[in-house]
């Protein structure tokens, strides 16, 4: 795990080197579990967002997309349950004065058990090979099901406590498994107790008759409040997508890991609407369709996972998480949930409006199902920043810390160099890129040796670096040089455009 945590810290440094990420505030110290996005940070978020976008809204035409606003009528989340229902269970370590929540210091054990199990099975790949059966290793490993039985004991414990909001259960199980606070290493607790993770504020010109309001904790409940305004407008028919991007806001008490989980953080969600009965169908259509968007950026399948949630919530009848392997281990990155008829049903109820649909070829009014898939923005940087940074040793002892980001997402495509600063070089780079920059995001430069610049844009990702030299002017031909493999080819300038859009081509 040192390695991991050594790795995680060399991510976050080199994001603030080299202009990605910022600790807000920082001349005033900072900010806890707030962060600004750099000029690098900016480009690769807003690139992140445009290929989610692309994927969900330009590629279905049942699915259309809107932008809806961060403060909403307080009812809304009356409705929705967060006013009585958003809460986590917190605990304190009186030694190290650490805040935990409560339910994932229980998970977080679980975790450590399930690594065993998963350890003895590699072990068995190893020994056995192709002739190795997963599924009969699982079933009949007496070690594999001791620990798979301590992991359905503890579940047993800790899910219906939380159902209950039983925090004494729950502080009694943290005491039973022995858990010690990471930090301090002492089991010196406080009772567990429930905190509300809104943030409220006030709207209205005096105090004494503003109405408190709250900022949205998610984005998905701008898209159920116009869902009717939506169909009607875009005479949609059921199935049909409503797609979000924006910011919402939680008052994390324990926030940390970078910006893993922040109090401000942005989300992309889309909600699909569907027949009642059929919600199973496109639950599962929608978890591949989601998994196939991450294989999409060429990041190794093994990075991904499916988590599978056993307890659901409220509104659930079914919820799968795909899980990324960040340095910090294997996470939640998006949620796929059905979300049965829940939201809707409960706007319909608490705001007297019809929210029906009726279906022409059934003939008949309904409340339709909902499909969600949920995808924090910062999470999906964050994982694209962790899977892309690496460190290579090179011919001759050098080394370089290159940034492999799919180059669809890099925030700079092309750097355009003179090779040096004389003999009308400048003016022809300076040509070529204003040529290149109505299409693509390109960044020139002319300080240090060409070889420094190569390593400068090898560290923030640019997948291609387009060099002017003296042969240029006899022929109108440059090198372009790729980022991964260093390879430099020699090219027509006119053809520049071309072959970098190829390159750059979503396989969606």
């Amino acid at each position: 795990m040192a390695n991991n945590e050594d790795l995680f810290k060399k991510i976050i440094a080199h994001a603030k080197e080299y202009g990605f990420v910022f600790q807000s505030s920082e001349i005033y110290d900072g900010l806890s579990a707030a962060y600004d996005y750099g000029p690098n940070g900016s480009e690769l978020k807003k690139n992140i967002r445009d290929y989610w976008w692309k994927a969900m809204v330009q590629m279905h035409e049942n699915i259309v997309g809107i932008d809806s606003a961060i403060f909403m009528h307080p009812t809304v989340w009356k409705a929705s349950g967060h006013v009585d229902a958003f809460n986590d269970p917190l605990i304190d370590n009186k030694d190290s004065k650490k805040r935990y929540r409560a339910d994932v210091l229980v998970e977080d054990y679980m975790a450590k058990i399930e690594a065993k199990i998963f350890k003895e099975v590699a072990k068995a790949k190893k020994r056995f090979g192709d002739s190795f059966d997963e599924k009969q290793f699982l079933e009949t490993n007496p070690r594999v099901l001791a620990n798979q039985q301590k992991i359905d004991n503890i579940k047993n414990r800790l899910y219906p406590a939380m159902d209950k909001d039983d925090m004494a259960a729950i502080k009694t199980l943290i005491e039973d498994l022995g858990i010690a606070c990471p930090v301090s290493g002492s089991k010196n607790w406080t009772e567990v107790r429930q905190f509300n993770l809104m943030f409220s504020t006030q709207m209205g010109s005096v105090a004494e008759g503003a109405t408190e309001i709250f900022l949205r904790p998610e984005t998905a409940q701008g898209i159920f409040v116009n869902y009717l305004n939506v169909q009607k407008t875009s005479r949609m028919k059921i199935p049909f997508g409503i797609a979000q991007t924006g910011k919402a806001f939680r008052n994390e008490i324990v926030a940390r890991q970078f910006i893993f989980r922040m109090r401000e953080f942005e989300q992309m969600e889309m909600q699909f609407f569907v027949r009642p009965g059929e919600e199973m169908k496109w639950y599962a259509y929608w978890k591949e369709q989601r998994m196939n968007w991450h294989l999409s950026l060429g990041i190794p399948a093994e990075k991904f996972r499916f988590h599978d949630h056993e307890k659901l919530a409220h509104y659930a009848n079914a919820a799968a998480d795909v899980e990324f392997e960040f340095p910090m281990g294997f996470k939640e990155l998006e949620g796929i949930h059905s979300r049965t008829d829940f939201d809707l049903s409960a706007h319909e109820k608490y705001s007297g409006k019809k929210l029906r649909y009726h279906d022409p070829e059934l003939n008949e009014s309904y409340v339709p199902y909902v499909v969600e898939t949920s995808i924090g923005l910062d999470r999906m940087f964050l994982a694209i920043l962790s899977n892309a940074y690496t460190e290579e040793t090179l011919e001759g002892g050098n080394s370089r810390v290159v940034m492999k980001i799919p180059p669809l997402l890099a925030p700079y495509k092309i750097a355009v160099f003179p090779l040096t600063k004389k003999d009308g070089m400048p003016e022809k780079a300076l040509e070529i890129m204003n040529g290149l920059k109505s299409d693509f995001m390109c960044f020139y430069e002319e300080k240090d040796s060409i070889g420094k610049r190569y390593r400068r844009h090898d560290a923030i990702g640019t997948p291609y670096c387009v060099t002017v030299d003296h042969q240029t002017f006899e022929d109108n031909t440059v090198t372009i040089r790729e980022r991964d493999s260093m390879q430099q080819e020699r090219v027509a300038i006119d053809k520049i455009a071309g072959i970098v859009a190829e390159r750059l081509r979503a396989k969606l």
